[in-house]
């Protein structure tokens, strides 16, 4: 019996793996494709997956599929800019804020990362036709490419096949859309002669054709165009078309290599239902949103990632099983702020209308004149509102529990740099002065594997258990508390004040993750 059973092993289906794996799971991945997809979906993720990525043990694989996304202009029409953003390259995730990649190749450098895992099996040409949940198993029922039927057994079952997920169709989870849909022509192109693009992504807002040129990894570009009205969906998604529309960027067959062009729909929508007993739903088989953002693959690792931590403790005996629940209850809530935003940058690029659009012009022209250097993007990041969080008397959760943690550059054990890197991956409980904590509190941080740090300032000399802030990053960051504990997906659980500080944390967390406290 296998303890996890992925069905898909697109990007979140693999990070799945390999979080799981790293862990002590024994995996079994069934992928009804016989080969991976050959060509870019995602182009760019952010650093919250970068984060996650580094957690996965790729990062430092990835460097000749990535690139920095550095510059997007957004521009009307008429040529004139109606927004600018550089993405740090130092974000406080302790990664660049976006990430542009082709996405084969960071498939193919997750898929390495699985295989040397000895607890990952991947079964290609495998499609699953049927689940039973049997309450202490799952019972999973599947056809090879030969037609042969095959059963297989497991602890519980993640689903991360897609928009078209079987696994959620099992679950009878209803979809909640948002009605967003337009159509795009996406032309993945290869040029013969690299060519350097200022900026480097650049989104044009033409009501007449509303298109859009990025980066899709190092020697990789994308354009895409949106139908507009009038024009059948038969025309325009023909290769003569593609062709048409890039020559509006000097993209020609003469200069370029269309590796791929197909239509693309736009979807925001999210499944009600993520947990049915041992079944779980994560990536688009959980939720779609319009791609303008790029935050569709990274919202499925922060989906992971979460789950992830959850399972760990309950195949250990440390947490109940309801605390399983809690994924459902932070990742919906947490996903509908990136589904959201992906809709209003996309309410904003598709309009088609002369006469809105010249009023939205004027609006966005008006802001640029008010802040002429908007050095940063809009945050993506989003606090987790409900679920695992230090909470109040009353169950209200407290000040800043959830935000998204801090990664800066520390010293500890004779090493310098990140802090995932230097320290390692799991529960973190920070704190200004040593804890104190009595022997259960300590037994029970020893049995979740957390990290317990003091932090001191960068040009003091670190004793043996503390942390040396090399930047002031971490001091500031925790303000005017005396500790924080941050959990193993890059969330902060809470943080306390006072001398009780740690001991009133670590106390909440056991309580939480014994009988998790859920507020809908």
């Amino acid at each position: 019996m296998t303890d996890v059973l992925i069905v898909g092993y697109g990007p979140v289906g693999q990070v799945a793996a390999i979080l799981l794996a790293q862990r002590g799971f024994t995996v079994r991945v069934l992928e009804k494709w016989t080969t991976p997809y050959s060509m870019p979906r995602a182009v760019s993720y952010d650093g919250e997956a970068s984060r996650i990525l580094a957690a996965c043990g790729v990062a430092d694989r990835l460097g000749d599929v990535t690139e920095l996304s550095g510059e997007y202009t957004w521009k009307n029409g008429f040529g004139r800019t109606l927004l600018h953003v550089r993405a740090a390259p130092d974000g406080p995730s302790g990664w660049p804020d976006s990430t542009s990649f082709y996405q084969p190749g960071v498939e193919e450098r997750l898929a390495e990362r699985g295989a040397e895992l000895p607890g990952v099996q991947v079964q290609r040409g495998v499609e699953v036709t049927g689940l039973a949940d049997h309450g202490d198993r799952v019972e999973v029922t599947a056809v090879d490419g030969d037609g042969g039927q095959h059963t297989y057994t497991a602890s519980w079952v993640l689903g991360c096949d897609g928009a078209n997920s079987f696994v959620r169709g099992w679950l009878g989870a209803g979809v909640t859309d948002l009605d967003f849909t337009h159509d795009w022509l996406v032309c993945d192109v290869v040029l013969n002669t690299p060519r350097e693009f200022t900026p480097n992504n650049l989104q044009i807002c033409d009501p007449a054709r509303p298109r859009t040129a990025v980066s899709a990894g190092p020697n990789h570009r994308r354009w895409e165009f949106m139908r507009v009205p009038g024009e059948t969906l038969d025309e325009f998604r023909t290769e003569a078309s593609a062709w048409r529309l890039l020559g509006l960027f000097d993209i020609t067959p003469d200069n370029a290599r269309l590796d791929r062009y197909g239509v693309y729909t736009t979807q925001a929508c999210s499944a009600d239902v993520w947990r049915r007993g041992r079944v779980f739903l994560a990536g688009d088989a959980a939720h779609v949103m319009p791609p303008f953002l790029g935050q569709g693959m990274s919202s499925g690792f922060r989906d992971v990632v979460n789950l992830a931590w959850k399972l760990d403790l309950v195949r250990r005996g440390l947490a109940g099983e309801a605390l399983l629940d809690t994924y459902q209850v932070e990742r919906r809530a947490h996903v509908q702020h990136a589904i959201r935003m992906s809709m209003d940058s996309g309410a904003v690029i598709c309009e088609t209308d002369p006469k809105k659009a010249a009023g939205r012009d004027s609006v966005m022209l008006a802001a640029l004149r008010r802040r002429t250097q908007q050095r940063h993007v809009r945050s993506l990041r989003e606090a987790v509102v409900d679920g695992v969080l230090h909470r109040d008397a009353d169950g209200t959760p407290t000040p800043r529990a959830g935000e998204p943690a801090l990664q800066a550059r520390v010293s500890y054990g004779g090493r310098t740099g990140g802090f995932d890197d230097v320290v390692g991956v799991g529960f973190v409980l920070l704190t200004r002065e040593p804890a104190t904590l009595d022997g259960d509190a300590v037994a029970f941080l020893d049995d979740l594997g957390a990290y317990r740090l003091v932090v001191r300032p960068g040009d003091d000399d670190a004793a043996p258990g503390e942390l040396a802030d090399l930047d002031g990053a971490y001091r500031s960051w925790l303000g005017g508390a005396d500790a924080a504990l941050i959990r193993p997906d890059f969330y902060l659980f809470g943080v306390a004040t006072g001398p009780d500080a740690a001991a009133t944390l670590v106390a909440d967390l056991r309580r939480q993750v014994s009988t998790p406290a859920l507020h809908p």
